[in-house]
């Protein structure tokens, strides 16, 4: 068999835009031609502080000249302080640092498999997550996702049931019947990659309730809303409830990879010397970087600005696509689609904005959180510009419904 010389020494598993940026200032990226893009993605809500931030930048350089690994078969003094930071911001606690989304929801998983197992002599094993979810694309974040593009080509994956979001009476039913088995419930405080889906007013904290009421751990996936994306400082806090188990990256480092899973006490407990661990994770350069992001964005005053700056931008969408086609919180909002976004996305790139793709034909924004309102207005003037060189309102019509179940 002739295999096709490559295009690319890169396996071709992204389907990349023919463009490169080469260069990045605040909420603006530049291209190999110099060409200038408002950002109002952040490499997938990534770019907190935006690009060339002079703090985080001479952070990370002074690491680099210090001491950038050494494992973690040693003390790891960055790890102690970003851990209490983290802690302070959330609920108590211990962290595991790793470096990426999915590998921390893959050490939730393993926690709440060594708890039911454990803790419950295996009697608890049934795993519930939620329809359009999406955590991550090891073997067993991919159970818990419910996305069939991601899951099907990689099947059999140990088994999850899925469940419609926001659907408190499915749950119960769920619980009922699985009588006192489920070990834990995985959920997203906010469905970024389903298409920016928001539950319902107080569903989640009918989710802690069931959690509580049959002894299953509730396990809330922040990787795309923690650290201020939605207006605080993690999304759960929306609602007057608790997880035992929360999972972060993304806006976590600033761009450095690093990712964490924060669980109570008792359950951090089960994770005892050989059970789980990462060479890289939480090393000194990556948690100076997530230090200095943390320094900024956990700040009440920043947090406020967050708040002020999503209102200023959904109030924009609304008045261009209506209020029934908006979505999301602060930061992260969601515009549904008559038709799937990548023509709008590329469109959008030639009136000098970054935009991006989600589920259930969705267009994501979610722009660096140092964004300010005349580039909240400049993000709205581009969209509009985008709109009309397409030629159309990509708005849905009135016949058409939106995703199961959202919240606006």
């Amino acid at each position: 068999m002739t295999v096709p010389a490559p295009s690319s020494y890169l396996v071709q598993n992204y389907a990349r835009a023919p463009i490169s940026f080469v260069r990045g200032v605040g909420c603006h990226l530049f291209d190999a031609q110099g060409r200038r893009y408002l950002d109002a993605f952040a490499g997938v809500a990534v770019s907190s502080l935006g690009h060339g931030h002079a703090g985080l930048s001479a952070a990370i350089a002074e690491q680099a000249r210090t001491l950038i690994h050494v494992s973690n078969h040693y003390l790891i003094p960055q790890q102690e302080q970003l851990a209490e930071r983290i802690v302070t911001a959330a609920f108590p606690g211990q962290v595991l640092f790793c470096n990426s989304g999915t590998e921390a929801n893959e050490a939730a998983y393993k926690l709440v498999r060594l708890w039911g197992n454990g803790v419950h002599q295996g009697r608890k094993t049934r795993m519930l997550a939620f329809q359009n979810s999406f955590h991550g694309r090891t073997l067993g974040s991919l159970s818990i996702t419910a996305m069939a593009k991601y899951r099907e080509p990689f099947a059999p994956l140990p088994q999850a049931e899925f469940l419609p979001f926001g659907d408190a009476t499915a749950l119960e039913a769920a619980f009922a019947s699985a009588g006192d088995a489920v070990a834990g419930v995985f959920v997203e405080t906010i469905q970024g990659e389903g298409g920016v889906l928001v539950p319902p007013t107080g569903y989640l904290e009918r989710v802690r309730a069931l959690c509580t009421r049959h002894g299953a751990l509730l396990v809330c996936d922040e990787v795309q809303t923690g650290f201020t994306r939605t207006g605080k400082r993690f999304g759960y806090q929306h609602e007057g409830f608790v997880p035992d188990i929360m999972t972060m990256a993304k806006g976590l480092g600033g761009g450095v990879p690093i990712g964490a899973m924060l669980a109570s006490p008792q359950i951090a407990a089960l994770l005892t010397p050989g059970l789980h661990g990462t060479t890289f994770g939480g090393n000194p350069l990556a948690c100076v970087a997530a230090l200095t992001v943390t320094g900024q964005v956990l700040v009440p005053a920043f947090v406020q600005q967050v708040t002020e700056r999503g209102d200023q931008l959904k109030a924009g969408l609304v008045r261009q696509f209506g209020a029934s086609a908006v979505r999301g919180r602060g930061l992260l909002l969601g515009v549904q689609l008559e038709s799937e976004p990548a023509a709008l996305v590329a469109a959008a790139r030639t009136q000098g904005l970054i935009v991006g793709p989600a589920g259930n034909r969705t267009l994501r924004l979610a722009p660096p959180l140092i964004i300010s309102a005349a580039e909240v207005d400049e993000l709205l003037e581009r969209l509009a510009a985008t709109v009309a060189q397409l030629g159309r309102e990509p708005a849905p019509s009135a016949r058409q419904s939106a995703p199961a179940r959202p919240g606006h």
